[in-house]
């Protein structure tokens, strides 16, 4: 059989290859694609019966040129980069690797939370500016326990978020219509907007979510909320979310994802006020790393030794 890394950025695909040579029989092909264009062009070269995808985009046409391709396993969680639709129709099986961070991405986006909410930033600028004046952002700082926190979304990761907040005191609303059980008082939109003192957004990125958090949505909201994303870039309207931070609509704003990545360097948020910028990072621990690259490479093994069996 033959699997196709359309790309990795996350250090030489010596391991991929050996696991997939060496317990598949598989011949790999290692390419660097980040267009449509490009992967077309490994399609039609080398004719995978599996593609591993990182970040590349998996469009329709893409998978219209992969007449043999049975499953696409891809190296994260979140699979917006593929055509979910156009998959289906060809009954192509996607696989992601659905939990090998959630505890990393819950503490990044907590902590990016609390940062802005103790006003870490401006006490670390104040305090190498020579300033030694606690007392000054007293006024502006409110006790987490008078708070309420919205989560946009409430997967594996929401979960964790909402239980860190509420052991800390916090009221939390959950804006999540697939999620059941939660624990905590269900929300709208309108609701999650209005009522919370910070969003935190776990959310997939899919046709209804992209650009929810728009600039209409930010001026629903009424508390000045901090607003926090580990999530994915489009949820938000950057230009929006900007505005809003300029304007004090937003008080402050933690982002490890963006609309593009890495973030263009004439990106205005470089400079919005009260901001915590991360590049993508949130996933990031020595023991994630390893079981990324070891879920997706499993999620081929699994799907084709299956199919000899059978």
């Amino acid at each position: 059989m033959r699997v196709l890394i359309t790309d990795l950025d996350l250090g030489d695909p010596g391991y991929e290859v050996a696991r997939l040579e060496r317990e598949l029989g598989a011949q790999v092909r290692v390419a660097r694609c980040a267009s449509e264009a490009e992967v077309l062009r490994e399609i039609e070269e080398f004719d995978p019966h599996a593609l591993l995808v990182q970040w590349a985009p998996i469009t329709a046409a893409v998978l219209a040129a992969a007449s043999s391709c049975r499953l696409i396993s891809r190296v994260g969680i979140g699979i917006d980069m593929i055509d979910t639709a156009a998959a289906r129709e060809r009954e192509i099986e996607v696989r992601n690797v659905p939990d090998y961070c959630v505890e990393e991405v819950a503490g990044h986006a907590v902590a990016l939370g609390l940062a802005l909410w103790r006003r870490l930033p401006q006490f670390d600028a104040e305090v190498r500016a020579g300033a030694w004046d606690a007392a000054t952002g007293a006024p502006t700082m409110k006790r987490l326990s008078t708070a309420t926190v919205g989560l946009f979304g409430f997967g594996r990761i929401g979960t964790l978020v909402g239980r860190a907040y509420a052991a800390m005191g916090a009221r939390v609303l959950v804006c999540d219509p697939y999620a059941t059980d939660i624990g905590y008082q269900r929300a709208s939109f309108d609701n999650l907007l209005r009522e919370s003192d910070l969003i935190s957004v776990h959310a997939p990125l899919t046709d209804d979510t992209r650009h929810a958090i728009d600039g209409a949505a930010l001026a629903r909201t009424r508390r000045q909320p901090i607003l926090v994303n580990t999530s994915r870039g489009p949820i938000i309207d950057a230009h929006a979310l900007n505005g809003a931070l300029r304007d004090g609509t937003v008080s402050g704003a933690g982002l490890d994802v963006f609309d593009s990545e890495p973030l263009p360097a004439d990106s205005p948020l470089r400079t919005a006020p009260n901001t915590i910028l991360t590049p993508h990072a949130s996933w990031c621990s020595r023991e994630a790393m390893p079981a990324l690259r070891a879920g997706a490479v499993q999620n081929i093994i699994d799907a084709f030794a299956a199919a000899e069996r059978s």
